[in-house]
């Protein structure tokens, strides 16, 4: 296996890249926009398919470079179903599993920090957000933030993992990379109390100043999504667009989602499932078939699909249309 630990240190931010191993598939966990370059540079060094990016919450001392990688690589936008962004190409629930080749990560809402927050386990590992740092805990003073929550995500739900679990935080203030669950429970100063009120006292009192750039990286991490606007640039067709070319011609519906998401909100009549990530693998293998048909793309919320027309345009298919707003919005 794969694992990198990058570190910011302006935001003391620490981003992960994960992969089963060289020449497969890879996922990339709290990215920073500036460290882009250094991602991508690792990724074709180590012949890597980026394909799914996760940010853990809505971070308030750094802008994300979810966007960005998106942009670059053309990989899948994963963020929690709470989160206050405007388009995520996956929204996640507590105790989804995140499937790349070879890896599996399962989801755990941890509320506390922001309302917004995620963990997310892979075997002996707990990335943990902002939710449980090294030798502390992330404030709960803005962003619907509450130590009551917090208190139960910590106690209720991380604490609980073996006491091997390995721990990476989304940052680190002391120089410090790891820890385990077992050392948190000993040593964190935060989580030597007896109640949730006991904690709730501790956070309330902390007179932390705001992050220095929170009034700029705020907003500019919940709208980083593809526009309505530039979704419909690329060959974007309404709801009720694609029903009258389907009455008229014979058209080919691809759904790009997974199948985790089509046993939440099935396929539209008469598609096929593509999952976004084997898009090119799909084209690659069927192209001369592909450029005499009508081809329409959806997904949840039509990043994907405005994605995948990029894609077959690099190809030279012409036919093609894509869902503005995917299957989440009919």
């Amino acid at each position: 296996m794969i694992f990198r630990q990058f570190f910011d240190n302006i935001s003391s931010t620490y981003t992960y890249l994960i992969s089963s191993g060289k020449g497969r598939e890879a996922l990339i966990i709290d990215p920073v926009l500036e460290k882009i370059d250094q991602y991508i540079q690792l990724l074709n060094q180590l012949e890597l398919k980026l394909v799914k990016v996760i940010d853990t919450h809505i971070h308030a001392d750094h802008i994300s470079g979810l966007a960005e990688l998106r942009n670059k690589t053309k990989c899948i936008t994963i963020m929690g179903e709470q989160a206050p962004a405007d388009v995520v190409s996956m929204r996640i629930k507590d105790n989804d599993i995140i499937n790349i080749e070879g890896i599996k990560l399962t989801s755990i809402y941890t509320p506390g920090h922001t309302d917004d927050s995620y963990s997310f386990l892979m075997n002996e590992r707990v990335f943990t957000g902002d939710t449980l740092l090294i030798k502390g805990t992330g404030r709960t003073d803005f962003q619907n933030g509450n130590p009551y929550e917090q208190y139960n995500s910590l106690f209720e739900r991380l604490l609980k993992l073996p006491d091997e679990t390995f721990i990476y935080p989304a940052h680190d203030y002391k120089g410090e990379s790891v820890s385990t669950i077992g050392e948190e429970k000993n040593y964190n100063p935060r989580l030597q109390v007896s109640s949730a009120q006991e904690y709730a006292n501790i956070m309330n009192n902390l007179k932390l100043s705001n992050p220095k750039l929170m009034d700029i990286a705020i907003p500019t991490n919940k709208s980083m999504g593809m526009s309505i606007n530039v979704q419909k640039k690329l060959n974007g067709i309404t709801y009720e667009n694609l029903i009258n070319i389907i009455e008229k011609k014979e058209c080919f519906l691809i759904d790009l989602r997974e199948e985790s998401e089509i046993l939440k909100k099935p396929s539209l009549n008469n598609s096929i499932n593509i999952p976004y990530s084997n898009l090119q693998d799909y084209i690659n293998n069927n192209k001369k078939s592909l450029e005499s048909k009508n081809i329409i793309f959806y997904c949840a919320v039509g990043e994907r699909s405005a994605l995948a027309i990029q894609i077959c345009q690099s190809y030279k298919l012409k036919q093609i249309n894509h869902l503005i707003g995917g299957i989440n919005n009919i």
